[in-house]
């Protein structure tokens, strides 16, 4: 079985600091979502991960977008990627990289939830016909992702699965199970490409998008929860997981 064979620490270097368990459950209210999936051609796909979780195969590299119109630390849009794998034998995404336009909801997200995201200029557009987001970082364009033909999609048919955050934690370093909940409104599926990405601007270098997998859009209401579990980095997740409650 391939597990991951990097330290946390180096995969993260600028880990968050999650303080307290004890956090307020904040409500985002019409936020539009989109995301794209493709198979990613990685060597040694196992450098991106850390031993407490399994990669899939194939990988599958997930770049997704909000684009929160309200929140109590204001508008904002944040821009994530993740890589598909398994946490146990449950299926999860490890935040390789985000970024976001609103520094007071990035300091609030990477306090509260271990979201850590950069600075960045973050374009987004869904019209009836097609989507597309756009995020640029230090004078880079770090993805150009555009969705077209969108068909309606059962709302029942749309799976959302949990990420996996490094943080310190009052549990100590760890990988913290990031597990919104979603009341969804509208959605679609798209016909997705990648006009443009660039490894370097998410520091994660030999990863390159290669096949289109699938592509949706959503209305949605997202809940952001307490966070309910953590997994020790360094061990499978079936040693490693705690519950906070039990911290």
């Amino acid at each position: 079985m391939l597990t991951g064979n990097s330290p946390l620490e180096q995969l993260v270097p600028n880990l968050p600091t999650i303080a307290s368990w004890e956090v307020d459950p904040v409500v985002l209210e019409g936020v539009e979502m989109l995301q794209a999936q493709f198979e990613v051609a990685a060597r040694n796909i196992e450098r991106f991960l850390p031993p407490a979780l399994h990669p899939t195969i194939p990988p599958l590299g997930q770049w997704s977008c909000w684009d929160v119109p309200d929140s109590p630390w204001g508008p904002f849009r944040l821009a994530q990627f993740r890589l598909s794998c398994r946490s146990g034998a449950r299926p999860r995404a490890f935040l390789l990289g985000s970024m976001i336009d609103n520094e007071d909801a990035q300091k609030n997200l990477s306090s509260k939830w271990g979201l850590t995201a950069t600075h960045a200029d973050i374009e987004f557009l869904r019209n009836y016909d097609a989507a597309e987001f756009q995020v640029a970082a230090a004078d880079q364009l770090a993805i150009d992702v555009k969705l077209r033909n969108p068909e309606s999609l059962a709302i029942s048919d749309l799976q959302l699965f949990a990420s996996m955050h490094g943080a310190n934690t009052p549990s100590g370093l760890r990988l913290v199970q990031f597990d919104p909940t979603y009341e969804v409104h509208r959605t679609e599926r798209y016909l997705p490409t990648i006009d443009h990405f660039n490894a370097n601007a998410w520091h994660r270098e030999g990863i390159e998008p290669v096949y289109a997998v699938t592509a949706w859009g959503a209305h949605s209401t997202i809940h952001l929860p307490n966070i309910r579990f953590v997994c020790r980095p360094d061990i499978d997740a079936f040693r490693g997981t705690e519950s906070v409650q039990d911290a």
